[in-house]
């Protein structure tokens, strides 16, 4: 029994003395980093501004109704079916028509007054021509009377008399002539107000004023339109649906990138794996501001000839800033990924390891190139960075030259670094979630934990 007992304690005094060389000749070599690489790679990268906007027809008309009434009829399209949804007219076409009872009554009654006006200027020119003849009679008076004068032949009265009724006679003629013009004034209103008339009686019939297509109807047979301050709206008119508008609402941040003429891609929902091309037309002034973030509305022009975009279509565009042929590609989250220090080769460590440099120095950079002491690159708005190669369990920094991004690669430029190289992404162990603890593994000092330590669990950096 005790010499089980020796046995036994010799052989657990063997397994740690095992254990721990074990662990001393590891604690002796640095574990090699595991790391996820992309390529670096050559071809060409547009930048993009996306923003979404609706489908719109590039002009429409609204027809309205200029008097009150109840429709009762609708007209007939180009094919001969009743005006609807999608119909297509030409100008001229009858759309719809309101209930003319009262405003024919109304017309009818008008055309009588003129009737009537016109016959009052015939009795006052009617009138004016008997106080014109008696006029006459009493010129011819008064002339005899003034040949013979006051005399014992005429008596004073006599005389007096023949004047006065010359100058009654005078009047005469001047209020007849004066009862004329106002009785032509009379038929001039009521020819005015027949025509209103007529007008009105007109606008019952509701005509297309262009050529187009309906995209809206309004109203239906049987419903009231009640034309009071504003025309009510019955029908909407697309002029050409050949040719569309995208309205998209652009962050001011963005809108000083657009220029008349820039490229412009969109797709729509309905239309999923079609990418369709236009161009920016315009950029209106008229700036909304929701939520404090302040938007302009671009107006993109785009060729419908194949009729597949309907109006107000929910639609994506991308704005096509810039574009490089022929560059170096690297991916975004190369460009974002820095190491601890740790994992940087030794004789790439220095105080500034895997930050950003100072720009525009005028003097040769770490690429060969000369740096521009006044801006960026002549051509092209370019920063620094710096991406990671992995080397040996470690990573070595390659400063770059940034150029336009796409939103996953990005332009880089650098004598150091060429095409199909690996630049690192990612750290895996920080991915799989087996980072150590800080001051107990390879991320601090460089060697393993002992296996004597108690293990907690991970911790992301910067929690709690």
């Amino acid at each position: 029994m005790k010499r089980a007992i020796q046995v036994g304690a010799v052989l657990a005094v063997l397994i740690l003395a095992g254990v721990a060389i074990g662990w001393f000749r590891n604690s002796s070599k640095t574990p090699a980093a595991a790391f996820a690489t992309a390529p670096v790679k050559r071809g060409s990268l547009t930048a993009t501004i996306s923003a979404t906007g609706t489908v719109e027809p590039e002009e429409v008309v609204d027809v309205g109704a200029q008097v009150a009434g109840l429709i009762n009829a609708f007209g007939k399209d180009k094919n001969g079916k009743p005006i609807d949804y999608g119909s297509e007219i030409e100008a001229g076409m009858v759309l719809a028509r309101i209930d003319d009872s009262m405003y024919a009554a109304a017309a009818a009654e008008a055309a009588a007054q003129v009737q009537q006006a016109r016959a009052q200027v015939a009795t006052a020119e009617a009138t004016l021509d008997q106080l014109k003849a008696r006029l006459d009679q009493a010129q011819r008076d008064w002339d005899r009377a003034r040949k013979i004068g006051p005399s014992d032949a005429l008596a004073q009265s006599a005389y007096d008399g023949y004047k006065a009724v010359y100058d009654g006679a005078t009047a005469n003629v001047t209020a007849g002539e004066a009862a004329i013009l106002q009785a032509r004034a009379v038929v001039a209103q009521a020819e005015a107000g027949l025509a209103r008339a007529q007008l009105n009686l007109g606008y019952c019939v509701i005509k297309s004023p262009v050529n187009g297509v309906i995209i809206d109807r309004r109203v239906n047979i049987g419903q009231t339109v009640v034309a009071s301050l504003n025309a009510p709206s019955l029908f909407l008119i697309a002029k050409d649906l050949k040719r569309m508008q995208l309205w998209v609402a652009v962050n001011e941040a963005d809108i000083g990138s657009l220029k008349p003429g820039q490229p412009v891609t969109f797709t729509a929902d309905a239309f999923p794996g079609e990418t369709f091309q236009g161009a920016v037309g315009k950029v209106r002034l008229n700036a909304s501001m929701s939520q404090n973030v302040v938007t302009y509305t671009v107006e993109v022009v785009t060729d419908n000839s194949s009729g597949r975009l309907l109006p107000y279509l929910t639609a994506n565009a991308r704005f096509q800033v810039d574009q490089r042929d022929d560059v170096l590609m690297a991916p975004n989250a190369a460009l974002r990924w820095q190491p601890q220090p740790a994992m940087i080769a030794p004789e790439a460590r220095t105080p500034t390891a895997g930050g950003r440099r100072p720009q525009g120095t005028g003097k040769l950079n770490e690429e060969g190139g000369k740096d521009n002491a006044n801006g960026p690159v002549p051509g092209a708005a370019m920063t620094r960075g710096t991406v990671w190669i992995s080397e040996g369990g470690y990573v070595r920094p390659v400063r770059v030259r940034v150029g336009i991004t796409d939103g996953v690669l990005t332009e880089v430029r650098s004598d150091k670094l060429a095409e199909g190289a690996e630049v690192v992404t990612a750290d895996l162990a920080v991915a799989r979630g087996n980072t150590p603890a800080a001051g107990s593994g390879s991320a601090a000092t460089g060697t393993p934990p002992s296996p004597f330590t108690p293990q907690f669990p991970n911790r992301q950096r910067g929690g709690r």
